[in-house]
C-alpha cells in the first residue's frame, strides 16, 4: 500500500512499510503484553466480522468507553473498516452525559473497559432504547467479555469485510466526537476519514518519528489530539506503550524510556512544581546550584546565541541537574508536543533549556483537531505561540470591539473542517460559515524569523469588560499568575465588576512546606488558606506578577479555595480547562464576599 486515504487504510500501510514487532502494547499483571502489526490486523479483522455477525451496517454507531489499551484500536479499526461509526466517550463524564450522548448518537452497541464503566453504562441501558449489548475488555462478572464477542464471528468470510472496506469512501463519516463543553448538553462533532488523515498528513512530518522509536501515551484516546497523534505514530511505525493510568505516567516512563509523548500544561505544571520544591530539600551549594539551574532555565532564549559564560554554565547545569530531569522522563526523550489547553511560555523555555524540547500547538475537536504548530526545530521554535499554520490550513484574524490592536477571533479552513455537528445544523451554520471555523478564540500573529507564527490570547466569550468599560483577558492574567510556586489553579473574574479578582487554588504541597520552613502552625487546607501570614504570602506575589498589567488588570482582591477544582467535581471540562461558569455559579456567594 502506498497511501492511506481513509484510517482503518493506516494499519495496512505500518504492515507492508515496517511491520512492527510492537505495533501496541499495555501492562497486565505487572508485564508488559505486546501485539504485533499483523496481531492488530487479525483482531480487528475478528471484530469486523463479529459486528457483522451482530447485524451492524454501515452508518451504525457503536461506543467505545475505555482507557487506553490495544483493543481500543484493534475496536476502532474493525469497525471503521465496514463502515461503522466509532463514537469515543470520556471515562469520566456523569451518568446525565452518558444518557444524552448515547441517545443521540443512538448507539447500538457499547465496549466498556472495567466494571465501573460497565456499571454506569448499564444504569441508564434502560432509557436507551438503541442500545443492544454492552461488551467489556475485562472480565466482569454479568457482562460479555471481549473474547465472547470476537467469538461470535467465527467462520465468518473476509470477502464480505473485504467488499465493505473497499466501499467506504474518505469523505464518509469516521466518528462522532461529543465535545465537553462548558455549560449545556455536549455537542456531537462529525469527522470523516478525509478531515482526520488530512490532519495525520499535515502533522506527521512536523514530528520528529521514525520506526525505530518506542512512545508512551496517556492522554486519552476519546479526545481527538491524542487519537490523531496516535495514528500518526501509526503511520511512521513508531511502537506505541500505553501508560496504565495517568497515576502511574512517572514509573511508566522510566520504564519504557520513551522517545517522544504528547501531554497537556496541567501535567507539565505540576511536574514543574515539583522540580521547584525538589530544591528546597537540599542544602548549600547543593541547594544554591539547583537554584540557580533553574532560574537560568527560566530565562532560557532559544533566539539568542549564549555566550562563553553562559554556554559554560548550561553546560555545568547540564551535566549535574538537567540530566536528572531527563532521567526521570526515562533519558531518551527527544521532544515532548503540548496542546488542548494554554501552555506557560515558562514552562516550554525550563523543559527546552534542559534538553526536552517542547512544541505547543492549536486545535479544536472541529478541526480534527489541529490548526497551526510550532516546528520541532530549537533555531525555528517560538515559545508563546503555537506556531504555524500546518500545510493545507489556512487561518484569518477577525478583529472586534473588545479585542486589541492586532488581535481578532481566529477563523480556520481546510479539508480537516468538520463535517458539522450531529443532528444540529443550526449549530453548524453558526459555526462553519463559507468553509471558515469560528473557532471562538482569539489570537494575534507574531512576526519571528522570517514567518508569521500564531499566538493565542484568550477565548471570545472569557473577555470580559469592568463597569468601568475597560476589557480584560483573564486568560494572559492567569498564565503570569500561575508561575508563582504556590498556584495551583486559577480564574479571574470581573465582569460588570469595578475591579478585577480571582479565585485561587493553592499548591497545597509547595504551601504546605512555605509553613513548615516559616514556623506556621497549619494543619489542613482549610486553615492554611486562612492564615494571616499565607494571605499575606499570596498578597506579595500577586503584586508582583501585577506589574505585568495595566491599571485596570490588576487582581485586587482574590480569595483562598481550600480544595481543588476538579474533573469529578464538575469545575474542569475532561481536558483539564476550567469550566468558567460552573466555578462562577458554584461560588457565587464566595465572589459576592469578594465584592461585598
Amino acid at each position: 500500500m502506498k497511501d492511506y486515504t481513509r484510517l482503518f487504510d493506516i494499519i495496512y500501510y505500518q504492515k507492508e512499510k515496517y511491520h512492527q514487532n510492537v505495533a501496541f502494547a499495555n501492562k497486565q499483571n505487572g508485564e508488559w503484553k505486546k501485539h504485533s502489526t499483523q496481531e492488530v490486523i487479525d483482531v480487528a479483522n475478528k471484530v469486523s466480522l463479529s459486528l457483522l455477525k451482530l447485524g451492524i451496517k454501515p452508518g451504525d454507531k457503536i461506543a467505545l468507553v475505555s482507557n487506553n489499551r490495544p483493543e481500543w484500536n484493534m475496536v476502532d479499526i474493525g469497525m471503521l473498516q465496514i463502515g461503522a461509526v466509532n463514537v469515543p466517550v470520556y471515562p469520566t463524564i456523569s451518568e446525565h452525559e452518558y444518557k444524552f450522548i448515547f441517545n443521540n448518537a443512538e448507539l447500538k452497541y457499547a465496549f466498556v473497559s472495567d466494571k465501573n464503566l460497565f456499571t454506569k453504562i448499564s444504569n441508564i441501558k434502560k432509557d436507551v432504547p438503541s442500545l443492544i449489548d454492552i461488551f467489556s475488555f475485562e472480565k466482569i462478572e454479568g457482562c460479555k467479555h471481549f473474547s465472547e464477542f470476537l467469538a461470535l464471528g467465527d467462520g465468518g468470510s473476509l470477502d464480505e469485510v473485504e467488499k465493505l472496506k473497499a466501499a467506504v469512501d474518505p469523505e464518509s463519516m469516521a466518528t462522532i466526537i461529543y465535545t465537553s463543553g462548558t455549560t449545556g448538553d455536549p455537542k456531537g462533532v462529525m469527522l470523516s476519514h478525509r478531515n482526520i488523515v488530512s490532519n495525520i498528513k499535515g502533522v506527521g512530518p512536523i514530528l520528529p518519528l521514525n520506526e525505530t522509536q518506542h512512545v508512551l501515551s496517556f492522554l486519552p484516546l476519546c479526545h481527538i489530539f491524542e487519537r490523531v497523534v496516535v495514528y500518526v505514530y501509526m503511520a511512521y511505525g513508531v511502537s506505541v506503550y500505553y501508560a496504565e493510568s495517568i497515576d502511574t505516567v512517572a514509573d511508566n516512563l522510566k520504564e519504557v524510556k520513551p522517545n517522544f509523548f504528547t501531554t497537556v500544561p496541567r501535567l507539565l505544571e505540576k511536574v514543574y512544581i515539583r522540580l521547584e520544591s525538589a530544591g528546597g530539600s537540599l542544602e548549600g551549594w547543593k541547594k544554591n546550584l539547583y537554584a540557580n539551574a533553574l532560574e537560568f532555565a527560566r530565562n532560557y532564549d532559544v533566539s539568542k546565541p549564549l555566550g562563553l559564560m553562559d554556554s559554560i554554565k548550561k553546560a555545568i547545569y547540564d551535566k549535574l541537574i538537567y540530566a536528572k530531569w531527563r532521567e526521570a522522563l526515562g533519558g531518551e526523550c527527544e521532544g515532548i508536543c503540548a496542546g488542548a489547553a494554554a501552555l506557560n511560555p515558562l514552562l516550554a523555555r525550563v523543559f527546552t533549556c534542559a534538553g526536552i524540547p517542547i512544541m505547543e500547538g492549536y486545535g479544536q475537536t472541529e478541526s480534527s483537531p489541529v490548526i497551526s504548530v510550532n516546528p520541532f526545530s530549537l533555531d525555528r521554535i517560538c515559545f508563546g505561540t503555537v506556531g504555524i499554520p500546518i500545510e493545507g490550513v489556512e487561518v484569518k484574524l477577525d478583529h472586534r470591539s473588545g479585542m486589541a490592536e492586532g488581535e481578532g477571533e481566529i477563523f480556520a479552513k481546510g479539508p480537516n473542517i468538520m463535517m458539522g455537528y450531529y443532528k444540529r445544523p443550526d449549530l453548524t451554520a453558526e459555526t462553519v460559515v463559507d468553509g471558515w471555523l469560528k473557532t471562538g478564540d482569539v489570537g494575534r500573529w507574531v512576526d519571528y524569523k522570517g514567518a508569521k507564527y500564531l499566538k493565542i490570547t484568550d477565548r471570545v466569550k472569557e473577555i470580559f469588560k469592568t463597569s468601568g468599560g475597560k476589557y480584560v483577558s483573564p486568560q494572559q492574567i492567569e498564565n503570569k499568575m500561575k508561575e508563582i510556586p504556590y498556584v495551583e489553579q486559577i480564574m479571574a473574574i470581573g465582569e460588570n465588576r469595578n475591579f478585577v479578582s480571582a479565585l485561587i487554588v493553592p499548591n497545597f504541597q509547595n504551601l504546605s512546606a512555605w509553613c513548615l520552613k516559616n514556623g506556621i502552625h497549619a494543619s489542613s487546607p482549610e486553615e492554611m488558606v486562612k492564615n494571616p501570614e499565607v494571605l499575606k504570602l499570596f498578597r506579595e506575589a500577586l503584586d508582583e506578577k501585577n506589574k505585568n498589567f495595566g491599571q485596570w488588570e490588576t487582581v485586587k482582591k482574590f480569595e483562598l479555595m481550600p480544595k481543588e477544582w476538579t474533573i469529578e467535581g464538575g469545575e474542569l471540562t475532561p481536558t483539564t480547562k476550567v469550566k468558567r461558569k460552573v466555578v462562577l455559579e458554584k461560588f457565587k456567594d464566595t465572589i459576592e464576599k469578594i465584592y461585598s
